[in-house]
């Protein structure tokens, strides 16, 4: 039974008109995998069947919350934001959420630009309309000068949008800023637009019932 569900939870993901993840369906199949295998686990013979089959069910219904949540976040905050250069992407079981560096920042800069910061407040905005998360503000660079400097540089950035969050609004036990540096690249160093790539804010939300 179990190893059924595992199945379909990968292959019943997408949407089967346009092969778009659905998040909303993804939850609740994965919920319904893990909450077959933990109450699968707690009895022997037909109650254990019994207890997979509620798991699984109760799993799913769970699932099936966060991933319909995620979907209504991610589409509120890509249309509300008003620069075609951040990024929203729903991976499922959080919303990343990245901002280039050089629309942020100025070189060498922790102070954000004056034209960011109503994205900020819109971000700042949809968080308190969807409470159940937490934040986890990360600042990236390239490998361009010494990497002390750069970790430095990238904590100041996190904590500078952490602190315009938490003006708008944000509870402050809900956010945490990291500085990455340039130890998590997403592209290569060795071109100009690889290390633009890599100049970044992953903001990353994840909710937490």
């Amino acid at each position: 039974m179990t190893a059924s569900i595992g199945v379909l939870a990968l292959t019943a993901c997408t949407d089967p008109m346009t092969g778009d993840p659905n998040r909303t369906r993804s939850g609740a199949l994965t919920g319904a995998a893990i909450g077959a295998v933990l109450g699968g686990t707690r009895e022997s013979g037909s109650d254990r069947l019994k207890n997979a089959a509620i798991g699984a069910a109760l799993g799913a219904g769970a699932g099936a919350i966060v991933g319909n949540i995620l979907d209504k976040q991610a589409a509120e905050l890509r249309n509300d934001f008003g620069n075609g250069q951040i990024e929203v992407v729903n991976r499922g079981n959080d919303l990343l959420v990245r901002m280039p560096q050089d629309i942020l920042f100025a070189t060498d800069s922790a102070t954000v630009s004056s034209g960011l910061r109503g994205d900020l407040g819109v971000l700042a905005a949809n968080l308190n309309r969807y409470p159940n998360s937490v934040v986890e503000v990360q600042g990236h660079t390239d490998n361009t000068g010494a990497s002390s400097y750069n970790l430095n540089l990238s904590q100041r950035r996190a904590q500078s949008v952490t602190s315009i969050l938490s003006s708008q609004g944000v509870s402050s036990s809900r956010l945490r800023a990291i500085g990455m540096g340039e130890d998590s690249p997403v592209s290569s160093n060795l071109t100009a637009e690889g290390r633009a790539q890599n100049r970044r804010v992953d903001i990353i939300i994840r909710p937490t019932n």
